[in-house]
């Protein structure tokens, strides 16, 4: 129950519960300008149309003792949708597999892995990933440092598109 087109009310909710998903309903609903029951009604119809997936907390990698990020591009030897499907399974299976993307190109897949360190990665790399069934190549690449972490997507209020649209003109 897909709803045709979010209002401001809408977007100002999705905003604030992706900067802050523990923000209680009242606070919720005075930043929405709306009152406490119309609020919750909001939210639970986002819900029901897909526009809210879920609530987590976000945890420290590295105060849990996973001190690298490594990227690794996997190159499998067959595009069959069954063998994609097959390697999609079996990367849900382990664990230190953060994200997933299959892409177009010359990389297949792009794995976000977090390891405790190189050679806890190196131990992943070769005893599960590369020995894995239609894996042809992977090529690791170690992330240094993380400039930008935004989880979701960016939210555009109403005003600031009619400014965008306004500054164009």
């Amino acid at each position: 129950m897909r709803r045709a087109k979010l209002d401001r009310i809408d977007l100002r909710i999705l905003a604030d519960l992706q900067a802050d998903g523990r923000m209680t309903n009242v606070e919720l609903a005075e930043r929405a300008g709306i009152s406490a029951p119309p609020c919750l009604r909001r939210v639970r119809a986002l819900e029901q149309a897909g526009f809210i997936k879920g609530y987590h907390a976000e945890i420290n990698a590295e105060a849990m003792g996973f001190g690298v990020t490594i990227f690794a591009h996997v190159g499998l030897n067959s595009q069959a949708e069954n063998d994609l499907k097959a390697f999609e399974d079996l990367v849900r299976s382990w664990p230190h597999v953060r994200e997933c993307h299959m892409l177009a190109g010359e990389t297949d897949f792009i794995l976000k892995v977090v390891a405790h360190d190189w050679d806890d990665y190196q131990k992943f790399l070769t005893t599960q990933l590369t020995p894995a069934p239609n894996v042809s190549h992977v090529k690791s690449a170690l992330a240094i440092r993380c400039s930008k972490h935004e989880p979701g997507v960016p939210i555009e209020m109403e005003e600031q598109a009619a400014q965008r649209r306004q500054a164009r003109a």
